[in-house]
């Protein structure tokens, strides 16, 4: 099955499952109750399991992504890069991005890879 990038508007108990594996931190109650057309969860699948997510925040015309995370087992493969460029594909009509430094990740890798994907560093986080 080909991986895909999805907006998740509904979780599926398979789908909390796989996300607390991703976001073990995370409420996934709680994050499933204020999705909406300006919260937004995006979320990588392959052979019906998510492997990684982000979530999106909307605010006019500039999208906040933040807990960018691909399972430490999956890491290495390419999902994460593919996961955000299908995202922001995906909201054309956003024409600011910017990538919450949330702490949630090894911030030396998190930069190199933030880099890699065309963004540049600034004291919160990074843009493009």
């Amino acid at each position: 099955m080909k991986l895909t990038i999805q907006r998740i508007t509904a979780l599926t108990p398979q789908d909390r499952l796989d996300l607390a594996k991703v976001w073990p931190q995370i409420d996934i109650s709680q994050l499933e109750a204020v999705l909406s057309e300006t919260q937004r969860l995006y979320a990588a699948r392959f052979n019906n399991r998510l492997l990684g997510g982000l979530q999106l925040e909307i605010r006019g015309t500039q999208g906040k992504i933040s807990h960018l995370t691909v399972r430490e087992v999956t890491r290495r493969r390419g999902v994460g890069q593919y996961l955000l460029e299908e995202t922001m594909a995906q909201n054309r009509a956003l024409a600011d991005w910017w990538v919450a430094d949330d702490g949630d990740d090894d911030q030396s890798v998190r930069a190199a890879f933030m880099q890699a994907c065309g963004f540049r560093a600034q004291a919160d986080g990074w843009v493009r």
